[in-house]
C-alpha cells in the first residue's frame, strides 16, 4: 500500500498543490553575510532583512521572484500566495516586482499577494506605506508582534482596511511557541468584533499548542465563530530552540492534530525559502505536509489532501 502515492493522486484531483504562504521576494536571498546571522532571534531577523531589502534591485526582486514561482510550477502547485515587503526600506520595488510576476505568470498559475508589515502599521510612515501595499496587494497582511504592546490596534488597522478594501487579511500570529502569547485568541475577537468572520486567515499559531488544554479549547471555539482559515508552514517552526520553560508535550507546529476534529479549516504554505530565517529551507510541498502529517500524527488523507489544496483556495479567496 503506497500511501504517498494515494495521498499525491487525492491532491491532484484536486488541482494540484496551493502554497497558501510564503515570501517569495526576499527567496534565495542567503549569502555568506547573512548566513552568519541564522541563529538570531526572530524579532531581528525583522531588522537584518532591511539589507537586502535596501540593495535589491526591481530586477533582482523579480528574477528571485520568478525562480520560486517556477519552483512551485514544476511541483503542479495550482496556486500560491506570497506576502511582499512593503516599508520605507524597500519603498514599492517588491510592488513592481510583484505586478511583473502577475503578467507574465498570472495565466499559468493563481497567484495572490499579500503586504508585510515588519515596520508595523501604527506610525505615521509605517502606515503610509501600510496603506499603499493594502491598495496593491489582494490580500491584507499584518504582523502585530512588530507593533508589540500595542497589537490589538494593529489588528484593528488590519481588520478596518480589508473590511473597507472588500479583501481577505492573512495575519502572522502565535511564533515564539510560548504560553505567553495569546494572539490568535485576540486575532478571532477582533475579527467577530470587525464582522470579518470567514475572511482572516491567521498564520503560524505555533503557541496555541504551549497552552493547556482548556484554554486550547476556548481558542478552537473562537476560531470556530470567527471562521478563520490557520495556515500552516511545518518546516519554518520545527526548529524552534528548546527552553527551560514548562509547557504542555507539543511539537513546534501548528496543532493540526486538533483543530481538524475541532472544525477549523487548515491550509499550507512553505513560508521562507533559502534566506536568512530558512537557510536550508527548499520550498518542497511534499516535504511540508509530510513533516505536518507525521509531526501532527495526523493519518486521514482526505484532511490532508484538502490541507494541501482546497482549504489553501479558500484562504486565498479562490473560488472552489
Amino acid at each position: 500500500m503506497n500511501l504517498k502515492q494515494i495521498l499525491l493522486q487525492k491532491i491532484q484531483q484536486r488541482g494540484g498543490w496551493v502554497n497558501t504562504h510564503a515570501h517569495f521576494d526576499r527567496a534565495y536571498t542567503l549569502d555568506k553575510d547573512s548566513f552568519k546571522l541564522v541563529y538570531s532571534p526572530l524579532r531581528q531577523k525583522w531588522d537584518i532583512v532591511d539589507k537586502v531589502k535596501r540593495e535589491s534591485t526591481v530586477e533582482q526582486i523579480y528574477t528571485r521572484m520568478v525562480k520560486a514561482t517556477e519552483h512551485m510550477l514544476n511541483q503542479g502547485v495550482q496556486a500560491i500566495g506570497t506576502f511582499i515587503d512593503v516599508d520605507d526600506v524597500i519603498r514599492d520595488k517588491s510592488i513592481k516586482a510583484a505586478q511583473m510576476l502577475k503578467d507574465n505568470y498570472g495565466k499559468e498559475v493563481k497567484i495572490k499577494f499579500m503586504n508585510q508589515t515588519l515596520k508595523g502599521v501604527l506610525n505615521k510612515e509605517a502606515r503610509e506605506w501600510f496603506d499603499i501595499g493594502a491598495e496593491f496587494v489582494d490580500i491584507i497582511g499584518g504582523l502585530p508582534g512588530k507593533d508589540a504592546g500595542k497589537e490589538a490596534e494593529h489588528l484593528d488597522v488590519l481588520l478596518e482596511t480589508g473590511k473597507r478594501l472588500g479583501k481577505m487579511v492573512h495575519v502572522h500570529v502565535d511564533q515564539l511557541n510560548t504560553d505567553e502569547e495569546k494572539e490568535t485568541e485576540l486575532l478571532a475577537r477582533k475579527t467577530i468584533e470587525h464582522g470579518m468572520q470567514g475572511r482572516v486567515a491567521a498564520v503560524h499559531c505555533i503557541s496555541v499548542a504551549a497552552h493547556p488544554k482548556a484554554y486550547r479549547e476556548q481558542v478552537y471555539q473562537l476560531l470556530r465563530e470567527a471562521q478563520i482559515i490557520v495556515i500552516a508552514c511545518p518546516i519554518a517552526w520545527i526548529d524552534h530552540p528548546r527552553t527551560e520553560r514548562l509547557s504542555p508535550t507539543h511539537s513546534a507546529v501548528t496543532p493540526v492534530d486538533e483543530l481538524i476534529p475541532a472544525g477549523i479549516r487548515v491550509a499550507l504554505g512553505v513560508d521562507n525559502i533559502c534566506d536568512v530565517y530558512k537557510p536550508f529551507a527548499d520550498g518542497d510541498m511534499w516535504m511540508e505536509l509530510k513533516l505536518l502529517l507525521e509531526s501532527c500524527k495526523l493519518y486521514d488523507l482526505d484532511a490532508l489532501a484538502d490541507i494541501a489544496t482546497t482549504n489553501g483556495l479558500r484562504a486565498l479567496d479562490i473560488t472552489v
